[in-house]
């Protein structure tokens, strides 16, 4: 220490005093000289003076200047001319990996007229060079460039940043894009005009330098990420247009071409991918309004502010129907020919060959002749209007019982006055069918099924029925129902074939007349009913007649079979006893021969009386039986044996009221009328009082 004062000419303690002094010093010197910034900070210099003044209006200085200093100081050891700067230590600026910083100038030129974000320079290194940003011309206020993730040495006095997520879209997902900066849009357009090179709006300076167009974008965001300067690209979400299955998307264009006074649906153009390239398809020529091209199922990436979608149902043709297709675009069909259908040029020679005018080919504004069979179509029904058209047979009743369903309508009963005067209510039905290849025609003579039944169908019947009845009494008209049906059906066919139409067949239900004229008639039938009913029974009775005698012969058949086998026996014992007697009347003779002459006689007559007696039985036998028939025969064989004894019919006492001999014998007649009865032949019985005794038959 003494050395270093001798050294400097100082001794003492003034010397010590002065020293100490100036180590002081110099130390203040070094310190307020070097500036130490940590890794993750910047140190901020203000001049303070030794300078030149900034120019006016500008806040931040450059070098040479006295101020806050556009440049800054990096992590580290810094030496700096002592008192001349003051410094700021402020943290660095970090941009995440999901974020965006969006930057303004505090300092720098004035943006030109009619723009609103400071230009894109390269020469600031992302705005952490402030010298170079100034000196290069950066302008003052909000800048195009913006920040990506990172981290950033920016003086924040000359730049402040705000940080945004960046822009994340989910699928099903469009972002809508509306520039707050760029050149005026062209005159007539809705939609700033489709530019490159902007990456997705994410190079806001491309998007100014190539003449991107201030306000909505024709340009729309598909899901992903972007890094965009939403100060710049301000972004809506929409949903993307999804057409579910079983329907068509409708689509209408909001800017383009204007659509011709004639037409009534945008022309097709090529190249807009579905409408999803807005650009292509103003490029090739779209125009605004209703469009031909039509959206099937699927998701799809529209931009609504240029395209407006609409659902509408598919076209479904089901069994037994053809779809009629009226065309609304195409060429105009007056005058084309034939060739479209015209085949002549009166209007009764086309009637006449069933051609209708606007009956077209393709390709012509009309009636298209071809149908659409069964089946399912993507159809713009802006364009082509169809009309389903049934093809089976359609019925149609004109009856009290209203009960249609599916292909069949119902109308109230016709009301008719005959020629003598009586009021009737027919019912009807009708029955018809329209060909697929004159569907078309029967389309362009009266529209639709309901016009045909509504304006044709019912007023023809009504006419038809009203005339044929006044030509006809009541119940002529109802027993002449065949010959009317007939006649109705072939005037109904004539007609209708007209219309192109084909008439299956006109059928009369039921007529109903008037009361009073139902029941004279009714009466009628019923007396010629119940003549041919007496009829019936008079003859029913002969045939009962007739069966009852054949019923008769039938229930004595055993008794007739039973006396033939009676016959048979007598026969046979009458042969028996003959051969009996003359077998003992030889035994007697060759016993008795030796006997005298008088037992032989004897003998002899006895075998002559037993034949005798076996003739007669037999002869009397067969006579009774043709007289009396055997049932009364065999009564009197009954009979017979009561005479002989062996069977006993009357009581041992007999007991009779009154007394005498009157009484007794009325007694007896009436028995002897039961037993003649029983026997059923002219045989007598003697009373018992008589005292003579009943002779045998």
């Amino acid at each position: 220490m003494d050395l270093i004062l001798s050294t400097l000419g100082l001794t003492g303690d003034l010397g010590f005093a002065l020293f100490t002094l100036g180590v002081f010093a110099a130390f203040i010197f070094v310190y307020n000289s070097i500036v130490i910034v940590g890794g993750v900070q910047i140190a901020v210099l203000e001049r303070r003076w030794l300078g030149t003044s900034m120019p006016e209006g500008r806040v931040v200085a450059m070098a040479n200047e006295v101020g806050i200093q556009a440049r800054i100081l990096g992590p580290g050891l810094h030496f700096l001319i002592p008192f001349l700067y003051r410094t700021e230590k402020a943290p660095m600026m970090v941009v995440a990996e999901n974020e965006v910083g969006l930057v303004e100038s505090i300092d720098g030129a004035p943006v030109p007229p009619g723009r609103i974000f400071g230009k894109a320079l390269g020469n600031h290194n992302l705005f952490q060079d402030g010298e170079a940003f100034l000196s290069g011309g950066g302008e003052k206020g909000p800048q195009v460039q913006i920040l990506p993730p990172g981290t950033y040495r920016i003086n924040p006095y000359l730049f402040k940043i705000v940080k945004r997520p960046a822009l994340r879209i989910t699928n099903n997902k469009i972002g809508i894009v509306v520039a707050t900066d760029g050149q005026p849009m062209s005159p007539g357009r809705l939609l700033g005009r489709s530019v490159k090179g902007h990456e997705n709006f994410q190079n806001g300076q491309g998007f100014l330098e190539q003449g991107g167009q201030k306000g909505p974008q024709i340009d729309i965001l598909l899901p992903g990420s972007y890094r965009i300067n939403t100060a710049m690209f301000s972004v809506e979400l929409r949903d993307a247009v999804v057409i579910p299955a079983q329907k068509v998307g409708m689509v209408t264009a909001k800017d383009g071409e204007p659509l011709p006074p004639s037409e009534y649906v945008a022309k097709s153009v090529q190249g807009h991918k579905d409408f999803q390239d807005g650009a292509a398809f103003l490029q090739a020529g779209g125009q605004r309004g209703p469009q031909l091209d039509f959206l099937k199922p699927g998701t799809y990436y529209v931009n609504p502010l240029m395209f407006d979608a609409a659902f509408d149902e598919v076209l479904q043709v089901q069994r037994g129907e053809v779809s009629v297709i009226v065309s609304n675009i195409g060429k105009d069909p007056a005058g084309i020919g034939a060739a479209a259908g015209q085949a002549h040029a009166k209007p009764e020679d086309r009637l006449k060959d069933g051609i209708e005018r606007y009956v077209v080919d393709s390709g012509y504004r009309g009636i298209q002749r071809e149908v659409l069979g069964p089946g399912t179509y993507y159809l713009n029904k802006l364009a082509f209007t169809p009309h389903i058209i049934p093809t089976t047979n359609i019925t149609i009743d004109w009856a009290e019982e209203k009960s249609p369903t599916r292909g069949e309508r119902a109308f109230n009963p016709l009301s008719i006055v005959s020629k003598d005067g009586f009021q009737m209510t027919v019912e009807v039905k009708v029955i018809l069918r329209v060909l697929p290849e004159q569907a078309p025609h029967m389309v362009a003579r009266i529209g639709t099924i309901d016009n045909l039944i509504e304006h044709v169908v019912h007023p023809l019947i009504d006419s038809s029925f009203r005339n044929q009845s006044s030509s006809s009494e009541a119940m002529k008209f109802m027993q002449d129902r065949h010959e009317e049906q007939r006649k109705a059906g072939e005037h109904i066919v004539a007609e209708l074939r007209r219309y192109h139409v084909e008439c299956v067949s006109v059928l009369i239900c039921q007529i109903v007349l008037p009361e009073r004229l139902m029941q004279t008639l009714t009466n009628k039938v019923v007396a010629a009913q119940q003549m041919s009913m007496f009829d019936s029974q008079q003859e029913a009775e002969a045939r009962r007649r007739e069966m009852e005698k054949t019923k008769a012969q039938a229930d004595l058949q055993p008794s007739l079979v039973k006396a033939e086998i009676d016959v048979q026996i007598a026969t046979q014992a009458k042969q028996s006893m003959i051969t009996s007697a003359e077998g003992r009347s030889q035994a007697t003779r060759l016993e008795q021969e030796g006997v005298a002459a008088g037992i032989a006689a004897v003998g002899k007559a006895e075998g002559e009386k037993i034949l005798a007696v076996g003739n007669a039985t037999a002869e009397a036998y067969v006579r009774q039986a043709a007289a009396v028939g055997q049932g009364p025969l065999a009564m009197i064989e009954v009979m017979k044996r009561v005479s002989d004894g062996k069977i006993k019919i009357t009581p041992d006492i007999m007991v009779s009221g009154g007394g005498g001999p009157n009484n007794d014998g009325a007694s007896a007649n009436m028995l002897a009328a039961f037993m003649a009865s029983l026997m059923g032949s002219g045989m007598k019985l003697v009373p018992q009082d008589s005292g003579t005794p009943p002779k045998k038959p």
